[in-house]
Order: structure tokens, then C-alpha cells, then sequence
């Protein structure tokens, strides 16, 4: 009788620690949910705010960024109603993952700026890529002029971050694509 009160006392230990364990996730749940709910609002507003903030850092003279239609994440910067520049987020495979630009493109597709928005590159090598000198070489560079070299004397091409080959060909690929994107963009009468 002993064996069965004691079995039967262990089932209860049992059951009780899995309701409490139950109701500790389903609390936890809710919790959760809760402050998603009233936090997500606030992500989206931040994230709109900072997409501003990077548009506004590519083309300084815009007074309008207009989102472009059946383009996600692709802008138009205009300055007084005139169309001078296009947004476009590009993204190649560099050393350490996927690297993520925003492109700013004249609307005879030169590049005017880029940007790195997502970048796991090595720090001190890779992340110069989101610095001058680097950068500077691709204003005003045009597809064809995209490429890019080791040797110091050729001006013509982009030259590559020392010790950093790779994040330097995944950058110039992706700006070279968002050029592209724009070219055809601007074949197409938009």
C-alpha cells in the first residue's frame, strides 16, 4: 500500500512540475506577444526613419525621394521636381557573407555614392570598403569602368583594398549590378 501512495505521490510531483512548466511557457507566450505587438510599430517607424536618413546621406541635394513603383527598396531623388538620381539596393558574396549596398545613380548612370547597409567583412581589411579612398574611386565611374585591379599604376579601374581582394570585387560587382538595374530602369522611360 506504501509503494502504491508513494507511485501515486510521484505521479502528482510529476504532473504538477508539467503544468507549471505549461503555464510558465504559456505566460511566457504571451509576454512575448505583447511586447512585439506594441514594439513593432516602433521597429517599422525606426527602420523608415534610418532608410531616410541613408537616402538623404546618398543624394544630399535631393528635396524628394520617391519610392519606385514594382521596386522594393528602389528610390528616385529628385530636386525641384527633376529626377537626379535613382536608389537602387544591390548585394553581392564577399568574404565574410553577403554584402548589402544602397547605390545612388545619376540618371545617365554614373555612380554618385554607395552606401554599406549589412557588411560582416574583416575588420581593418574588409570594412574599408565602406571608407575613403576606397569608395571615392566609383563617383562618377560608369558599368564598363567597374573592375577591378591590383596594379597601382592603372587609374582607369577600381583599385583593390590591400589584403582585401574579395570584399573589394563584391562591392564593385554590386555597385556594377545596381548600375545596370538603372540603365535598364532608364531605357524604359522611367
Amino acid at each position: 500500500m506504501t509503494e502504491h501512495i508513494e507511485h501515486h505521490e510521484k505521479n502528482d510531483s510529476l504532473l504538477k512540475i508539467a503544468f507549471n512548466l505549461a503555464g510558465a511557457c504559456i505566460i511566457s507566450g504571451i509576454i512575448i506577444a505583447t511586447v512585439y505587438f506594441l514594439t513593432d510599430d516602433i521597429a517599422k517607424q525606426k527602420q523608415a526613419e534610418l532608410n531616410t536618413l541613408a537616402l538623404k546621406s546618398l543624394v544630399t541635394e535631393a528635396d524628394q525621394y520617391t519610392p519606385i513603383e514594382g521596386k522594393s527598396g528602389w528610390y528616385q531623388a529628385s530636386k525641384d521636381g527633376q529626377v537626379i538620381a535613382y536608389v537602387i539596393p544591390s548585394e553581392s558574396k564577399g568574404y565574410g557573407g553577403t554584402i548589402k549596398l544602397l547605390v545612388a545613380v545619376s540618371p545617365d548612370n554614373q555612380v554618385l555614392k554607395y552606401t554599406i547597409t549589412e557588411s560582416k567583412e574583416t575588420p581593418g581589411l574588409g570594412d574599408k570598403a565602406a571608407k575613403p579612398p576606397f569608395y571615392e574611386q566609383f563617383t562618377g565611374k560608369t558599368s564598363t569602368q567597374l573592375k577591378v585591379t591590383k596594379d597601382a599604376g592603372n587609374k582607369e579601374d577600381i583599385q583593390a583594398i590591400s589584403g582585401a581582394t574579395i570584399t573589394s570585387r563584391a562591392v564593385t560587382l554590386a555597385v556594377k549590378q545596381a548600375v545596370d538595374e538603372s540603365s535598364e530602369l532608364t531605357k524604359g522611360g522611367n
